[in-house]
């Protein structure tokens, strides 16, 4: 059994795969790979280290999950919205709210035009306190 992936090309479909994607869905807001790992072996799971690695970067690269870089260490959630959108993200609780940023969008495009780029990409977190904290 396969899943499609952003690219069109099909991959296997692992119970791997499939108990990462579960637990990482169970989880509020971001977290680590070891996180998870750890959370996944108090399970009972054998599942692996580097398995969850592989597992979080393919459910990011599928757009099945969010990815972001926070202090050097790559944190993940599983995605509520299946576009390109952005993340408010709480310093002190970790609340997250997914967003549309046209303008964004728009800058990203002007400022790589305006240094000869094209097929610009980027990835936009705007990180401050949530009205609970």
């Amino acid at each position: 059994m396969s899943e499609p992936t952003m690219s069109g090309a099909p991959r296997r479909r692992t119970w791997q795969r499939d108990a990462v994607r579960d637990a990482l869905g169970e989880r509020d807001g971001f977290v680590s790979a070891q996180a998870l790992h750890a959370g996944l072996r108090e399970a009972g799971s054998p599942i692996g280290l580097a398995t969850v690695y592989r597992a979080l970067a393919d459910l990011a690269a599928d757009g099945a999950a969010d990815h972001l870089q926070v202090e050097g260490e790559a944190l993940y959630r599983a995605c509520g919205s299946s576009g390109h959108h952005h993340h408010l993200i709480c310093r002190s609780c970790g609340k997250t709210v997914e967003i549309g940023a046209a303008e964004v969008e728009a800058w990203a495009k002007a400022v790589a035009a305006e240094h000869g780029f094209r097929e610009a990409e980027h990835v936009v977190d705007v990180f401050g306190l949530c009205s609970d904290c």
